[in-house]
């Protein structure tokens, strides 16, 4: 964006004037990435550059009325990990942290191939924000970072299997149920699910372990239920 103007990527812009073939004159929407639809009025078109003139404007397009951050591990089927985060962009996230833990198969993780997706997944489920996605970081780094201010703000939350019962576990229902914020960060871990040391880190920062109910989930479903129960609490 430029003051009254916008200029498509080069890949945008491919795909406006030989995929979708438009041509001057015609009116496309375009998305900031940060919440704001534009309409344009294409000026000059060709597959290397597409600009337009803004029309008009409308913030907060497609939003959602809370903010919700999955810390997910990376898991080993990379196309997995890609499914999650095309879901969760489309029923409604603002931020995705993948997070390696202890028992994960998968150590190195590339953010570059998920952006693509993100951006993809923004424009097909009519929202004008970007879900972000973070360098990956260390399962202890992750708590550290997020971990309690003691302000109970956001509302922190792991997906864990306590084998005993020192630590009850809430359903993800009920403690959104009882959260009185719009902000969540849920954490949900790889296929080998967090190390007790990790688990008990998080519940030393604050973070209160619940579950997801009776049926074992692979991370990526685990992941989309956590989005899914965030967006039946808030979107009434």
């Amino acid at each position: 964006m430029d003051g009254s103007r916008c200029r498509l990527s080069e890949e945008e812009a491919a795909h406006c004037a030989k995929v979708l073939r438009h041509r001057e004159g015609d009116i496309i929407s375009v998305i900031d990435g940060t919440g704001t639809l534009y309409r344009c009025r294409i000026i000059s078109a060709s597959p290397k550059c597409v600009e337009a003139e803004m029309i008009s404007s409308e913030p907060d397009w497609g939003t959602h009325p809370y903010r919700l951050h999955l810390a997910v591990a990376p898991t080993k089927n990379a196309d997995r990990y890609e499914w999650f985060a095309e879901k969760a962009c489309e029923i409604g996230t603002d931020e995705i942290s993948p997070i390696i833990g202890m028992h994960s198969e998968r150590k190195i993780f590339k953010t570059a191939r998920v952006e693509k997706i993100l951006l993809s997944a923004a424009k097909q489920s009519l929202k004008g924000a970007v879900p972000a996605i973070n360098e990956p970081m260390s399962v202890k780094d992750f708590i550290l970072k997020y971990g309690s201010d003691n302000t109970g703000k956001p509302l922190r939350l792991i997906a864990y299997c306590f084998e005993d019962a020192s630590h009850p576990r809430i359903s993800i229902k009920e403690a959104f149920d009882k959260y009185d914020g719009h902000e969540a960060i849920v954490m949900i871990g790889p296929e080998g699910d967090f190390s007790p040391e990790e688990a008990e880190l998080a519940l030393s920062h604050g973070f209160i372990p619940v579950h997801l109910g009776t049926s074992r989930l692979r991370t990526e479903t685990a992941a989309v239920t956590a989005a899914e129960a965030a967006y039946f609490r808030w979107m009434e």
